[in-house]
């Protein structure tokens, strides 16, 4: 049974349900909305460091010698999130695996629609490898997740090294929004109903074909890329597409592990600190990142 902290991040989707179908008459800004980020306790022993590309999250005692960190990508369906609402739990994942991460600025849709997000990322994702880095972990969760394995498909395009590992949280892969679980799931999820996320993937695609590997990576060609490893919600609407993209990366000879969490909502991660799951979840990709990282 979901424990009673994990159940909190259903609460906070249910209410952005009931404000989607009962809009104030001043939302927040999307930058800071809907509190997000108060899901996650705070990790300790983690500094934030702001840079012009996004926020660097630096824990105490992280591996010194070599230049290896986490490029973090956040969700927020390109239209809401930000480095803030994301900050404490990529610095529980930063804090566990040992590493600095930086987690990325992008742009927002509507107004900026496909290709500014990867755009945004790959350049991030640039300036690490010309700094130096060479050991580098892509993450994301939703939108951040599909961003991820686009971004390290535009980056073999552009024959900049591959990142060591992906690390996905219930990504975001297919924008023509195809799963059955968007069914079979509805009332369980409690936020990302089938009309919600076509309605984010037309703002981000703006009349772009949805079918464009570089969006939907469920589409790519997915040869020579990272292990990745995709955790996912049980009772999530986008668990459909963990599985297709698990079968799409071993079609491609990818290694792939793909974890499923029974009775967790999408991203449930950002509970980490308070809820059981959200800990033993950031604990997995940390015992299996750190061998890829040889740390």
């Amino acid at each position: 049974m979901a424990s009673t902290q994990s159940r909190a991040v259903e609460r906070m989707y249910r209410t952005w349900t009931h404000e989607r179908r009962n809009p104030p008459a001043e939302p927040e800004p999307r930058e800071t909305n809907d509190h997000w980020g108060d899901l996650t306790a705070e990790p300790r022993g983690v500094d934030y460091i702001e840079v012009p590309d996004g926020l660097w999250l630096a824990p105490k005692g992280a591996a010194a010698g070599g230049r290896v960190a986490l490029l973090c990508l956040h969700g927020g369906g390109f239209v809401s999130g930000s480095v803030f609402t994301h900050r404490k739990l990529y610095a529980h994942l930063a804090k566990a695996v040992g590493v600095p991460a930086l987690i990325a600025h992008q742009r927002y849709t509507p107004e900026h629609p496909y290709p500014a997000q990867q755009e945004d990322a790959l350049a991030a994702y640039a300036r690490l490898v010309s700094d130096g880095f060479d050991r580098i972990v892509l993450v994301g969760d939703s939108a951040g997740g599909g961003l991820a394995v686009t971004t390290t498909v535009a980056a073999r395009g552009r024959s900049l090294p591959a990142p060591v590992a992906l690390l996905l949280i219930s990504p975001w892969v297919d924008m023509t929004v195809s799963g059955d679980s968007f069914d079979t799931n509805a009332d369980r999820d409690g936020f990302f109903y089938r009309d919600v996320v076509t309605g984010l993937a037309a703002m981000y695609l703006a009349g772009h074909d949805s079918r464009d590997p570089l969006v939907s990576p469920l589409f790519a060609d997915l040869t020579g890329l990272p292990p990745m490893f995709i955790q996912v919600g049980g009772d999530e609407t986008l668990l459909d597409e963990s599985r297709m993209l698990e079968k799409r990366a071993r079609d491609f000879g990818v290694e792939v592990r793909r974890d499923v969490f029974e009775e967790q909502q999408h991203t449930f991660q950002m509970a980490a600190g308070r809820a059981p799951e959200a800990d033993d979840a950031i604990g997995r990709f940390a015992d299996w990142v750190r061998p890829k990282l040889e740390l």
